[in-house]
């Protein structure tokens, strides 16, 4: 039976970074995947989806300069957009797989190894392979860590086949852009599609929402552009709104809401997509004698270790937050656990997201929703990006910079939310003062680059200092402070 220091299964973000960080410590490590390298990192998930994500923004653009130019606005052919995605897959994937196959050349040790099939853990130590060859064996690792990742959640109500209905998994299906598109679930990954979609001008796209707005953890002037600019490319919200029947007739998706006020109302369209979150994948994963805590949100782990204390679990398959990001944080410290001593803690109070829409949006620590739910005091600063040069000379300036500080002296950083171009670029500095429980001060006299959209984080740090540029007490529209305490907003009033 092959020996090994660590059996990783599962390929994807977590797994992979897992994986080459035991490469690291000079450990003997066995990767185990059954499809492909990459798994949603790449492929139905963030790399594809955000691939689709920039073209429809090249897109929309030209539609919108054809329009100013009185030019015939173009139509788009669904697979010549889509070999450019699976372009950008394919390379991203065998650039992975090169590295993995390559990784032992310059050694005169072989740390790390790969094998292709489905793993089952069937003892604390023992995983039992079925390799795609046909070929079945059993390994033993000192340790095991899990990171088979998720799946998109269905509906028993829904009649998912994944050609007329489908999930994020069944977009690579389609044949051409769909007429008519309703999406179920107004969370991230159903308003990105929507976002999608809408952008290319060839859908008309619904949105089912059950309550009064979209992204329901999201702080309402976010949420007030995402809908505006939707809205603006003809996508329908259906708000406090219960999808109580859908079915497909003669092709086609037949699909009936009933409102708050208790009225019903019936809608024929070409496709729908399903997006109501995702489950994690530990079914048949570890045998029934091994007894792992979990729940259905996924295995419940401490800091990445399982009840179990030589089998960790990371990425999407724990109970923890899952973002491609995150699962490789988790992967890498997972094994810095094992076999070493981390530096520091796993935190997950300075994680950055970035959330494809239009605009993007871009944010680390905790926003003002959830600063009420915690019941925190805050102080919050907003600078519009008609106040910063660079969003001018870009002719556009529909967004925003907003920082949340504690209600006290030291103004600790407890949040940041950017929306609008350049977004996810603006974030960084914000994520380390978090992370290290800093203050504003740092970023007060900073010399940013000009002109940059960077420079309006600096211009609401002297906002909180009562020193900024622009008065505040002049620019009501396009500056704004505000206070929370005991739930209460109120306005602060600037000199």
């Amino acid at each position: 039976m092959e020996k090994y220091d660590v059996c990783v299964i599962g390929g994807g973000p977590a797994g992979y970074a897992a994986a080459m960080r035991a490469v690291d410590f000079k450990k003997r490590v066995l990767l185990v995947e059954k499809h492909k390298i990459g798994g949603v990192g790449l492929h139905n998930g963030a790399l594809s989806s955000k691939t689709w994500w920039e073209l429809s923004r090249e897109a929309l653009a030209l539609r919108s300069h054809c329009k100013t130019t009185s030019l015939p606005i173009p139509s788009y052919n669904f697979q010549t957009l889509k070999a450019e995605v699976d372009k950008a897959i394919d390379g991203r994937r065998e650039l992975l797989e090169h590295h993995m196959h390559n990784i032992n050349v310059n050694s005169s040790d072989e740390y790390f190894h790969f094998k292709r099939g489905l793993a089952k853990v069937v003892g604390p130590n023992i995983v039992s392979i079925q390799q795609n060859d046909g070929e079945d064996l059993e390994i033993k690792a000192d340790n095991i860590i899990l990171a088979t990742g998720s799946r998109p959640r269905k509906l028993d109500n829904i009649p998912i086949d994944e050609e007329i209905i489908l999930t994020s998994d069944g977009i690579e299906n389609l044949k051409e852009f769909p007429k008519s598109m309703v999406i179920v679930g107004a969370g991230v990954i159903g308003c990105e599609y929507a976002t999608i979609f809408s952008n290319f001008g060839q859908t008309k796209v619904y949105m089912i929402d059950k309550g009064n707005r979209i992204l329901p953890f999201e702080d309402e002037d976010v949420v007030s552009i995402i809908e505006r600019n939707l809205e603006s490319k003809d996508v329908t919200i259906h708000r406090n709104s219960q999808l109580i029947d859908m079915k497909i007739e003669n092709g086609m998706v037949v699909y009936t809401l009933e409102y708050n006020n208790g009225s019903k109302e019936i809608f024929h369209v070409e496709k729908a997509l399903v997006s109501v979150g995702r489950l994690p994948n530990y079914e048949n994963l570890i045998s029934g004698s091994i007894h792992i805590d979990k729940d259905n949100r996924g295995i419940i782990d401490e800091l990445t270790q399982t009840s179990i204390p030589n089998i960790y679990a990371v990425g999407d398959i724990t109970a923890d937050i899952a973002l491609v990001n995150v699962g490789e944080l988790e992967g890498r410290y997972a094994v810095e656990k094992i076999f070493g001593h981390p530096k520091r803690p796993l935190n997950y109070e300075n994680i950055s997201t970035i959330m494809f829409l239009a605009p993007e949006v871009a944010g680390v620590g905790i926003n003002e929703v959830k600063a009420k739910e915690l019941g925190i005091p805050y102080k919050m600063v907003c600078l519009d990006y008609s106040c910063i040069s660079r969003a001018i000379a870009m002719r556009n300036t529909n967004g925003f910079i907003k920082i949340i500080v504690s209600k006290d002296e030291e103004m600790r950083i407890l949040g940041m939310r950017v929306i609008g171009e350049h977004a996810s670029s603006a974030i960084e500095a914000v994520a380390l003062l978090i992370s290290m429980g800093k203050g504003i001060e740092e970023l007060a006299e900073l010399i940013h680059p000009h002109p940059s959209i960077i420079e309006g984080i600096q211009e609401c740090v002297r906002m909180l200092l009562n020193k900024s540029m622009l008065k505040p007490g002049v620019l009501r529209h396009a500056m704004r402070c505000t206070s929370c305490e005991n739930g209460e907003v109120r306005d602060v009033e600037f000199v």
